[in-house]
């Protein structure tokens, strides 16, 4: 790998903060959630499951006594599985997070396909067509859509992510940028169910591609350097012109950003904390800036993210490149100049229906969109989190062109 000597030296930008110091942790003292209330709202949530799925279908008593018990075992392997990582002891706390993310993926699009069965149940009793048959036959295609959902939403979550090409046109992009080729990889979220070999896999494909540069956009892990440091060594031997660029995501400040950026570092990847690198290429100049996740001044104020201070003092122009985790940057972003926006963040929406709720909280769920001169691409993530299951929003590596265009 070689990196231009702009690239090599220290970004510029933002300076270190307190963040950065030895014993200082970015993971803040949250009050805590009152589980309780969790737990009484994941039983009430299944037993609406069973009270509408399992009194109609047509099975005997047995099978619906095994349902009901599997109701319960999901009842309490969801926080188990969510509050897994706190556990220290391994193999359980794998095995525990495998069943809970396991059971998240069934129990959500149960209970989804089970309110939309009752909706479909209410619109046929409002037009007099509710008969038994609907009833029995609607369970069954509940549970039908749910075992096909979920297994070829792990099948997709699993398979390692495919290539997928985007040109992204750049105004006055110098012709000498023309072709410039960036892959993006985003939201792998390293963890107890992705591991080494997974990641070997996408830093294989990403040499295949010989890119001029890598940029990650974050939520690369979810848990600590200890416990995550040999499972994402695999991205030192990432290979382009220009070399690694991160930008940290939520998910590297639940994880403690600081130990993350240093390892991140250690092993090679240039961590662009609201700082910027001017690199050349063929002669012309190219401004990559990458800023901190748009929410980590709620771990420490000191590393607000800020645009504007990524691309401070940085050429006016040049093309400038901006690694934010958050599509919601956007607008701080086409303030600061920027010429285009690498973002994740969103899965996509990972799968069915939840991608109709993002925009919720981000203004872009997936693919390239503008705003004003900015181009924003959305990646919808090259690993997954939570629930090994993609339906409907399958994960990507991003190669990206840089092609001339008007803004």
């Amino acid at each position: 790998m070689s990196q231009t000597s702009q690239a090599s030296r220290a970004p510029s930008g933002a300076t270190d903060g307190p963040a950065h110091r030895q014993g200082k942790s970015s993971r803040r003292t949250l009050p805590a959630r009152p589980r309780w209330l969790m737990l009484a709202i994941i039983a009430l949530l299944h037993a609406y499951i069973g009270w509408r799925l399992l009194t109609p279908l047509p099975v005997g008593m047995g099978w619906k006594v095994i349902g009901a018990l599997w109701l319960i075992a999901s009842t309490v392997l969801i926080p188990l599985g969510l509050m897994s990582r706190a556990l220290q002891r391994e193999p359980l706390a794998t095995l525990l997070n495998w069943s809970g993310m396991m059971a998240v993926g069934i129990f959500s699009s149960l209970f989804v396909l089970t309110l939309l069965r009752d909706v479909v149940l209410g619109v046929a009793m409002a037009f007099s067509v509710l008969d038994a048959q609907l009833v029995t036959r609607s369970a069954v295609i509940v549970l039908l859509l749910t075992a096909a959902s979920t297994v070829l939403g792990f099948y997709n979550a699993r398979r390692l992510a495919r290539v997928v090409d985007v040109d992204i046109p750049i105004a006055n992009l110098p012709p000498e940028l023309k072709g410039f080729t960036i892959v993006q990889l985003s939201d792998i979220h390293v963890s107890s169910t992705i591991r080494r070999r997974y990641i070997d896999a996408i830093v294989d494909a990403t040499n295949e591609l010989k890119p001029d540069l890598v940029a990650i956009t974050g939520d690369l892990v979810d848990g600590s350097v200890p416990a995550l440091r040999d499972h994402i060594a695999p991205l030192g031997r990432l290979e382009s012109r220009h070399g690694t660029y991160v930008c940290t995501g939520n998910h590297e400040y639940y994880s403690g950003a600081p130990a993350w950026v240093e390892e991140l570092r250690r092993i090679g990847l240039t961590v662009l904390e609201n700082q910027h690198v001017v690199l050349d290429h063929e002669g012309a100049a190219l401004t990559v800036a990458g800023v901190t996740d748009f929410g980590a001044h709620h771990f420490d104020p000191e590393k607000r993210s800020d645009p504007q201070a990524a691309v401070a003092g940085s050429p006016e122009d040049v093309p400038r490149v901006l690694l934010a985790h958050q599509p919601r940057s956007a607008p701080a972003a086409a303030e600061a100049g920027i010429d285009l926006q690498l973002s994740g963040h969103t899965h996509g929406g990972q799968f069915w229906p939840w991608m109709y709720f993002v925009p919720l909280q981000q203004p872009f769920v997936h693919g390239l969109h503008r705003l004003g001169r900015l181009a924003i691409y959305v990646s919808r993530g090259t690993g997954y989190w939570g629930p090994p299951k993609r339906f409907g929003a399958p994960s990507e590596i991003t190669r990206i062109r840089l092609v001339p265009g008007n803004a």
